[in-house]
């Protein structure tokens, strides 16, 4: 087995993995570093990865985009509703209030969850990285930003386990990059922590995270994030300064057509990146709509004007960031600057203004999340050893709990989780109740989380059950923040005081239920006798009780059966839809091979009857490739082939057995030779039967092949290779076994002498 870290990036995915020698970035089938976050459906299969960007000019209405930002959220949350005004696919909302891609596929049209869309992602690469290293892949931890609420946390896991995966841990991108960063650092200070901001500026986020780092260890401190902030929406200035351009200049409205808004943001996005190293930039664009080619210039200089809105909000989360953290800027000793969208010089000069120093790039911008991921992968699993490097994270927000809808006061609040909570964590509640409650965790402070992310975050049911009595009864209930960031209620306890009178100072009863154990016991304690000489034992009864979970969104264990049960029927239709296009490339590869060969390579070797014919069959085929036969099925492609071959077999053996009977007549006469020279030594008697037996097979070898050579080559041969090669197979056993005979009677008799004397 082996242990990986995967970064799910809007835009692109990156897969690290675990060697002997240290942590691998892994390559894709086009040798790149980065695969793109996309999933597109074809008319009978999808195409996952770099092959959905290339087909997503094809099938812009059916290729899935920016799932991320789609997965555990509401239809109609604002924010959604401005992303998918965004997205060129269908949607429209579930019965749980969320979300449903409408896909064309195999003709009839799917509706799809985000859920699902990205666990054939999730898919794609545990496919892409089993077969780069010849392993089987299962456990694996996965970054996710630290502003994902429980229920896309939960998505994440739902994804993972459609996919095949175990994901060992979630993990905050910044605190994977923080971990990539710190394991391999050695020169920080012994006079105390060194606090490092770490800036990730990704494709449609900026999230800031302080860690503070010890010898051995490390701390975050804090989170802060601005989740409509990115690359993309400095891209999207230029989309929107350009369609304006262009809708005046060219007299076209980029926004109506679906390819043209396509095309015109990846050249913005070009031209973003041009602007980074250039003070000024074109941008060209052939027959971009309307058969119109369309030109345009920018300035980095008012870019950056256009820009300064978005430039100004990058100091948002970091004042939160060190706020929360509770230092100041001049407590941060550097600042690491990392994501997609980091490259802007503007964005560098006003973080360098920010903090009051330069930040660094001593990390791999693209790459640092999924390293980390890989290495706090092989830190939890235990086929490596990894040294010692404590890693500490924090939940960004505020979690409270309600008893029955009542909030539960914890101190002064009703906090049980506060902002900066380490986790994992837990806490024991004890609650006075005897019989079913529910508990609800809920988002306490509203202000800490995304806009148009509800409070409520599920809802326990702790029971049934039963106290006999209400007044000594009570319930410790564990509630766990577990180490994916998710709320979780792990156990909950009856716990009852009886007393009872009894002769016995102490006693050990089983609790029986419906006339079995149920594995439960009363554990007595002791007690001081009454007048009456009697004993008044004071018992404790735990009983364990059932706890079940309702999350509104999530997926129950039926649904992940059948979504598991849907992406392998999807996977077994790409496997088909894929062998059959290997067999018809071949078809057609073996078309225009053999027609080449057959006026050339094979020319000598065909009659004229035969050439006819073969190149008539192969005209036909064609054709039917280009006709009816544009999209058949596979064994329609095998059969042809099949047909095809038996009519140029015949021409291509004569063709290769007269390089090989010339190859296997030089070995028998080269066999011939040597067995001639090696009887020199051998008696009179053995000698002549082995010359006798070269010479038949020299003789019957020369008259064979010149009935060969007088004979045409368009025939089949009289002499073919696969005989000579048996005849030298024969000479050779027939000398041996004469050899082998004589040998042994040679030693019989020198044994026989040896004997005598």
């Amino acid at each position: 087995m082996s242990v990986v870290g995967f970064d799910i990036g809007n835009e692109k995915c990156v897969i690290a993995a675990v060697k002997q020698r240290g942590v691998d970035v892994l390559l894709n089938d086009e040798s790149k570093r980065e695969t793109p976050a996309l999933v597109c459906f074809g008319e009978k299969q999808r195409f996952l990865g770099s092959a959905a960007a290339a087909s997503a000019m094809m099938h812009p209405k059916t290729t899935v985009s920016q799932v991320k930002r789609l997965i555990g959220r509401k239809f109609q949350d604002p924010d959604v509703q401005n992303e998918l005004r965004m997205l060129p696919f269908e949607t429209s909302e579930g019965q749980d209030g969320g979300i449903l891609i409408h896909l064309k596929y195999l003709g009839e049209t799917h509706r799809f969850t985000p859920v699902q869309i990205m666990a054939m992602l999730f898919a794609h690469l545990k496919y892409m990285t089993e077969t780069n290293l010849g392993l089987p892949v299962l456990d694996c931890v996965i970054g996710i930003p630290s502003y994902f609420t429980d229920l896309q946390r939960r998505a994440y896991l739902d994804a993972a386990k459609i996919a095949g995966l175990k994901p060992l841990r979630l993990m905050h991108d910044c605190t994977a990059t923080a971990l990539g960063y710190g394991i391999y650092k050695t020169d920080f200070s012994n006079a105390g922590p060194t606090n490092v901001a770490f800036v990730d500026i990704g494709h449609c986020d900026t999230q800031v995270s302080i860690v503070s780092f010890e010898a051995g260890q490390m701390r975050i401190l804090s989170h802060a994030f601005d989740n409509s902030l990115g690359g993309r929406d400095f891209d999207e200035i230029l989309f929107g300064y350009f369609a304006a351009c262009f809708n005046e200049q060219y007299n076209i409205d980029v926004y109506s057509n679906v390819r043209a808004s396509i095309r015109l943001r990846a050249a913005c996005e070009k031209l973003k990146k041009v602007l980074s190293a250039n003070a000024e930039a074109p941008l060209n664009i052939e027959c971009l709509m309307d058969e119109k080619d369309v030109k345009g210039f920018i300035k980095r200089e008012e870019f950056e004007k256009l820009a300064s809105g978005l430039l100004e909000r990058i100091n948002i989360p970091c004042t939160k960031a060190i706020t929360d953290a509770g230092l100041t800027v001049g407590k941060i000793l550097a600042v690491e600057l990392v994501g997609s969208g980091s490259r802007i010089p503007a964005i560098t000069r006003q973080l360098a203004s920010f903090f009051r120093r330069e930040p660094s790039r001593t990390i791999n911008a693209s790459e640092c999340v999924a390293r980390g991921c890989a290495l706090q992968c092989a830190m939890l699993s235990p086929i490596f050893r990894v040294r010692d490097y404590e890693v500490q994270d924090c939940i960004p927000f505020s979690i409270g709990f309600s008893l029955d809808k009542t909030p539960i006061l914890q101190g002064s609040n009703y906090v049980l989780f506060p902002r900066g909570q380490p986790i994992p964590s837990a806490i024991v509640l004890q609650l006075q109740r005897s019989s079913l409650f529910h508990l609800e965790p809920f988002y306490a402070n509203p202000n800490e989380l995304p806009s148009g992310v509800p409070s409520e975050i599920s809802c326990f049911t702790i029971g049934p059950f039963q106290a006999s009595n209400s007044e000594r009864a009570r319930v410790k209930v564990k509630v766990q923040l577990n180490l994916h960031g998710i709320v979780n209620v792990e156990s909950a306890m009856l716990i009852e005081e009886h007393v009872d009178d009894s002769e016995l100072s102490t006693k050990e009863v089983r609790h029986v239920t419906n006339g079995s154990e149920d594995g439960t016991y009363m554990q007595s304690k002791p007690s001081n006798a009454s007048a009456d000489g009697k004993t008044n034992d004071k018992t404790m009864r735990r009983l364990e009780i059932p706890v079940s979970e309702n999350i509104n969104g999530t997926m129950t264990g039926v649904e992940l059966m059948e979504a598991q049960d849907k992406e392998l029927k999807l996977a077994q239709q790409d496997r088909t839809m894929e062998q059959t296009k290997e067999k018809k490339n071949a078809l057609e590869s073996y078309v225009y091979e053999m027609r080449n060969k057959l006026f050339n390579t094979y020319r000598g070797f065909a009659s004229d009857e035969e050439r006819e014919g073969i190149s008539k069959s192969l005209q036909e085929t064609e054709e039917w490739l280009y006709d009816d036969g544009e999209d058949e099925t596979e064994g329609a492609y095998t059969s042809k082939l099949e047909a095809l071959k038996k009519l140029v077999d015949p021409v291509e053996n004569r063709f290769k057995d007269e390089e090989a009977r010339t190859q296997a007549s030089t070995d028998l006469f080269k066999c011939i030779a040597d067995i001639r020279m090696s009887t020199k030594s051998l008696p009179n008697e053995d000698r002549e039967s082995i010359l006798n037996e070269c010479n038949k097979a020299e003789q019957w070898l020369t008259e064979k092949t010149k009935q060969q050579d007088s004979l045409p080559k368009n025939i089949d041969p009289l002499l073919w290779s696969s005989e000579i090669k048996k005849m030298t197979e024969d000479l050779n056993m027939k000398c041996m076994h004469i050899m082998s005979r004589k040998a042994s009677h040679r030693n019989l008799d020198n044994k026989g002498r040896d004997q005598l004397g």
